[in-house]
């Protein structure tokens, strides 16, 4: 069944898109919650007579998008938890709690369901995660659990040594052959 979306739907499309979905999804979900209509013929022109509003519109949000990307892009929050020997944490962390400590350490407002955090984490220490922001605009956020600033800074500094290291030992040794 063709349809005509009146939002973004994850996976199908966005505001404006004509897509073929199940005629049972379309009926039992997608109608009423108002997320998208029939695409008749009358319904099809009224669209072609939106399509430079809902152009504008987009142009907007990927601006906006595009902002926040660089508002958050390789920013550091961190989530504070109980760890246990062996740096595994009493519970885990999950995308609510990443969307909180964006929003109380970044002063931004992010969805949960925007965390692409895809299993929970359950080890301390620093984790790229993503955040979809609009469409295919991400921005990856390093999320430090259960170690504070100084410590996370000394682990990456570490890690770029020995990075470092391990390149300048395989120039040597190719450089003896």
């Amino acid at each position: 069944m063709k349809v005509i979306l009146l939002g973004e739907i994850k996976g199908k499309g966005g505001e404006g898109d004509v897509v073929d979905v199940a005629q049972g999804y379309a009926e039992n979900y997608l109608f009423p919650k108002k997320l998208a209509v029939a695409a008749t013929k009358g319904n099809l022109k009224q669209l072609e007579e939106r399509r430079n509003n809902i152009a504008k519109r987009e142009a907007v949000r990927m601006a906006d998008a595009n902002t926040l990307k660089e508002t958050l892009e390789g920013k550091q929050v961190t989530v504070d938890a109980k760890v246990g020997d062996e740096g595994i944490l009493f519970g885990s962390v999950t995308a609510a709690m990443i969307a909180d400590a964006i929003k109380d350490q970044l002063n931004v407002e992010v969805d949960r369901k925007r965390v692409e955090l895809g299993k929970p984490i359950k080890v301390a220490g620093t984790h790229q995660v993503d955040i979809s922001l609009y469409r295919e605009v991400r921005a990856t956020v390093t999320v430090l659990v259960g170690v504070d600033a100084a410590e996370a800074a000394a682990e990456v500094e570490a890690e770029a040594e020995t990075a470092e290291a391990e390149v300048a030992e395989v120039e040597t040794e190719e450089a003896a052959e």
